[in-house]
């Protein structure tokens, strides 16, 4: 059966020591929905075993939002409470890490009016602007993982029985996290040195542009003067390493905002705020997305990419091998934080400062003229696949491979 006591263990301590890299003295935030109360629970213990000061733990419902978005009246969604956004800019000002457990239904709001949730969400994003901005710029440590529930593992494998499914889903969690190994810890230690190896190579290469070709997709991308990859572990403002993301395959970097030209297609569906988006395709020009369609979920889509100006442009650009454990899985997860880690991918909406020399000390101002993107928003999609080429073009203007059908080529 998964997981096993040992494993959920395994996690809470994996999290705990890996994700966030818990200090003495440090708040530990974690926001969860309510069926992974067995896992926060185990975490709480693990922070304050670490040395945590006090483990704030905020629940979710998700089916509160559902029915907060089919009943509320319209300006219920234009309003966000400042206490909280508040609350969260003192943590941030107090060093907390920050950890995350994301499990949605994928299908939560498909029969609910787009235009409510992209509101709502417009409206939280500008409201915790603040704490975001911190979080990308690393100031405090923060991770993402997630926690099998029967509506993700209904989606995932919706031809098994909910509890063969949730069993399922428990597996490959187990795989990806690494926490049935004897020493989840040191496993995670080993993988983080091998991605950074890739980043060093990469950052060594210093190309001034990508170029992709898959069916559906002949797109080329600028890289800024001055970009860094990064990938696995990093350091927040005090030097403490954590892992923003686990799992985790990808190196990822910063794309110039007005270099982005060509058509880039998705390979995998995209679950963003409780809806599907599959089946859609960008075309870029100058940078920003002047063209798109979806098969399905249009309406959101068309509802992402008008949040802001900068939702229409690109802020991440991530490396992932096709042959990689996630992917070899070959199961769809509808989960970003999986789906991402198991496909080569791209952002929509806010760059990473950390993905550009000196850019944690930039004005804002100053990130935008180093041609790093601006928005309340920051949504992956999946493009990778087998048939995945990428090219480098190196200053000197020379092409080199840097995947082929799907794999490093470097």
């Amino acid at each position: 059966m998964y997981p096993t006591p040992k494993q959920l263990e395994n996690y809470a301590e994996l999290v705990v020591k890996v994700g966030v890299n818990v200090q003495q003295g440090q708040t530990v935030v974690v926001m969860a929905p309510i069926t992974a109360a067995p896992l926060v629970r185990l975490i709480a213990s693990e922070a304050y075993k670490a040395g945590a000061k006090n483990v704030h733990v905020e629940y979710n419902d998700e089916e509160l939002s559902r029915i907060k978005y089919k009943q509320a009246p319209e300006e219920a969604f234009s309003e966000y409470p400042m206490w909280r956004a508040k609350a969260w800019e003192e943590f941030v000002e107090n060093g907390a890490a920050f950890i995350t457990i994301y499990s949605p239904n994928p299908d939560l709001l498909n029969d609910v009016d787009a235009k409510r949730v992209a509101t709502a969400s417009k409206t939280a994003s500008t409201a915790l602007s603040g704490y975001r901005s911190s979080l990308m710029n690393h100031t405090n440590a923060w991770s993402l993982v997630s926690y099998a529930t029967p509506e993700w593992a209904a989606k995932v494998f919706p031809n098994l029985s909910q509890e063969e499914a949730v069993q399922k889903l428990w597996e490959r969690i187990v795989d990806a996290t690494r926490i049935g190994l004897q020493d989840p810890v040191q496993a995670w230690k080993a993988h983080n040195a091998k991605l950074l190896q890739m980043v060093e190579l990469l950052n060594g290469k210093r190309y001034k542009q990508l170029q992709y070709e898959a069916p559906g997709t002949d797109l080329t991308i600028d890289l800024p003067d001055g970009h860094i990859w990064l990938g696995g572990s990093k350091a927040n403002a005090k030097g403490v390493y954590f892992n923003p993301n686990m799992p985790t395959e990808e190196v990822f970097t910063m794309p110039n905002k007005d270099g982005v030209n060509g058509t880039v297609r998705s390979t995998k569906p995209l679950n963003y705020n409780g809806q599907v988006i599959n089946g859609f395709s960008l075309t870029f020009k100058d940078g920003k997305v002047v063209d798109h369609s979806a098969e399905q979920g249009y309406e959101a889509l068309t509802n992402l990419l008008n949040t802001d100006e900068g939702a229409r442009h690109l802020g991440e650009v991530a490396l992932v091998p096709h042959d990689s454990p996630i992917s070899n899985s070959n199961v769809t997860f509808f989960n970003t934080l999986y789906d991402e880690n198991a496909s080569c991918h791209l952002a929509l909406g806010q760059a990473y400062p950390v993905n550009i020399q000196g850019g944690t000390k930039m004005s804002p101002e100053e990130l935008l003229a180093h041609g790093a993107n601006r928005s309340l928003t920051h949504e992956d999609f999946m493009i990778g696949s087998a048939d995945m080429n990428i090219d480098g073009v190196t200053q000197d203007g020379t092409r080199e491979p840097i995947f082929r059908n799907g794999n490093w080529a470097i």
